[in-house]
Parts: C-alpha cells; structure tokens; sequence
C-alpha cells in the first residue's frame, strides 16, 4: 500500500519560458523558487504547499492545440478564497474564463488557460458561494 502525503508538484510542457514566465509570476503571481541548472529552460514556482514546474519542450506531444475551455480536457486545480474576488481579477486581466459555479462537482469553478492552451481551473467549495 502506498502512503501518500500529498501532491508535491506539476509538471507542465510549455513553448515559450517568458512568455509563460509572465502568465505565471506577472499575471496569476506565483512566486518562482530557485531551479536546479538543467540543461533545459524552464522555471518552478510555489502554489500553495505544492509546486508548479514548467518545462520548455517545442517538441512536447503533451500541449494541448485549441483554446477551447473545456472543464474534460486535462487540467489542474487551484484552490482559491473567494471565486468572485478571482473571477473579477482574471477579466480585469483580460482572461478568457468559462464560469461554472453550479457545477455537478460541488466545487465553484472558474477555467481560463496558459499561453500554450494548458487548462487551469480555479475553484471554491459552492457552500461559500455569496447568495
């Protein structure tokens, strides 16, 4: 039997490291940690008690190819405080989002993407929902 802890960290392929460096630091306001000399570009940020590690990869077979948001395409999620406070602060950056506060999942959910199409989802437990 396996003894989790926890999730510590999410790999995702990206094509352009400033261009996502940007989104991730500027935009969305991870922190970026130190990363290790590879010999490949890429960058690691901290989100929450888990991490976030990009890799550029033009090559990858993982990127997704449309900018369609859909919720069943792969994704991770990002836990948040308040879903209008995050709604509100991804249009006023300009992000495309697709809402779904009623959603059958029982999370509030909030779906926009990355430069290179990778989907994320934002959510709250819809019992925090303001009426």
């Amino acid at each position: 039997m396996l003894h989790i802890e926890n999730i510590h960290h999410v790999s995702l392929s990206i094509t352009d490291l400033e261009k996502s460096k940007h989104f991730y630091g500027q935009i969305l306001g991870f922190q970026e940690l130190d990363r290790p000399n590879f010999d490949f570009p890429g960058a690691w940020y901290q989100v929450g008690s888990q991490q976030l590690h990009l890799i550029q990869h033009k090559d990858s077979k993982t990127l997704r190819k449309s900018n369609e948001l859909n919720s069943r395409d792969g994704h991770f999620a990002i836990r948040v405080k308040d879903y209008d406070q995050t709604l509100a602060y991804l249009k006023e950056k300009n992000l495309e989002v697709s809402e779904k506060p009623k959603s059958k999942s029982g999370f509030a959910q909030i779906f926009c993407n990355d430069p290179d199409f990778n989907l994320i989802e934002f959510n709250v437990d819809q019992k925090t929902l303001k009426k």
